[in-house]
């Protein structure tokens, strides 16, 4: 069994006294682990640090096998990262969402947002927003995404301000003022379709802080709660820095 894919690195094991075992975000093969021989080597190692974007071959005896991966450089990031805190506690977050999907199931929109959220990283401008985003897309590929498409009341598509906390569908205006107290802010930069590099500007501090308080919700509701797992100490200090540094 042999393929070869460009993946991001999302977590590095030891394996024996020199080995390590690698695992991959792909683009077509998904969350992927192989034992890379000499990985602990100072030729290695720099290359990989999460978030670093390889070229990698996979090769097997059985498809179900651990397997060895061989691997090059495409995107050394991981030591422009490390100078930011922000980016840190984010690759520690996105990495630890990205674990939550089944092992080998292709994610290839996933993949290419995590591309795009590794690439601004350290950007306080840019970040927190796209790490709002990839949160609904992890939801959506985990098969809870949100509806902000058109109002749950009324089917239309304009003035959507509050995304309902039991359906995950949008709310208009007029149709969730008698509940507004019970419904979540949905800020417009979620329904905003453009990305960074086309005209897209991002929103401001309360904007992105109603984005993480409403993926929060349901991050937890159907995520980390069903898993007995507590909200990662990542998010709240990524959320805490990407909110406090924003003009």
């Amino acid at each position: 069994m042999q393929w070869t894919d460009d993946g991001l690195v999302i977590g590095v094991r030891r394996h024996g006294e020199t080995s390590v075992i690698l695992e991959l975000m792909t683009a077509e093969h998904g969350r992927h682990a192989g034992l890379v021989h000499g990985g602990r080597s100072r030729r290695m190692q720099p290359m990989l640090q999460p978030g670093n974007h390889l070229r990698a071959t996979w090769r097997a005896r059985l498809d179900e096998g651990l397997g060895t991966y061989a691997v090059e450089p495409v995107a050394m990031v991981a030591a422009r990262l490390m100078g930011s805190g922000l980016a840190l506690y984010g690759i520690g977050h996105a990495t630890s969402l990205l674990r939550l999907l089944p092992e080998r199931d292709p994610h290839p929109a996933l993949y290419e947002a995590m591309r795009v959220l590794v690439g601004h990283l350290d950007d306080p401008a840019i970040a927190p927003a796209l790490m709002v985003r990839f949160e609904l897309a992890v939801l959506a590929e985990l098969g809870f995404g949100l509806d902000l498409a058109a109002c749950a009341s009324t089917g239309q598509n304009d003035a959507l301000i509050y995304v309902s906390p039991r359906s995950g569908r949008a709310v208009s205006a007029s149709a969730g003022e008698p509940y507004r107290d019970r419904l979540l802010s949905l800020p417009p930069f979620l329904r905003d379709r453009s990305v960074p590099g086309s005209g897209w500007r991002p929103p401001d501090a309360q904007d992105v802080s109603e984005g993480f308080t409403l993926t929060g919700y349901f991050l937890t509701q159907h995520i980390w709660e069903p898993r007995g797992l507590p909200p990662p100490e990542e998010r709240a200090r990524f959320v805490a820095l990407g909110t406090a540094t924003r003009p």
